[in-house]
């Protein structure tokens, strides 16, 4: 069995949402969550705030972020334990960040630390 991060990507839903569809939202997320760990295949993961965020770039400047020249971004993830990617996909499917037009879910493996990655 392989782990493999699913990533949430999507506007800042605190430009678009009120304080309530974001608790309502977290509800639903959390609920989703726990029905994969139910399954004993929720492994681990965050939401990744937006403020306090910089980045830094390849010619080491460092610019608050990540706003403005990009029009999604990562507000978290989780890890979790399947059979093959395509069952990950399967949870992925599941998450409320769907909700939002444009947003999307990246399944991508962990890569084991067995000296071939």
């Amino acid at each position: 069995m392989n782990e493999y991060a699913l990533i949430m990507r999507h506007e800042d839903g605190t430009k678009i949402a009120s304080p309530e569809q974001m608790q309502i939202w977290m509800k639903q997320t959390m609920d989703w969550i726990g029905s994969i760990a139910a399954q004993n295949k929720f492994v681990s993961g965050t939401g990744l705030p937006f403020d306090d965020a910089r980045v830094v770039h390849a010619n080491k400047m460092v610019t608050n972020g990540p706003f403005g020249e990009i029009k999604e971004t990562i507000g978290g993830f989780i890890v979790v334990r399947a059979e093959s990617a395509d069952e990950a996909a399967e949870f992925a499917k599941g998450c409320p960040v769907l909700q939002g037009e444009g947003n999307t879910m990246e399944v991508r493996r962990i890569a084991k630390n067995d000296g071939t990655h």
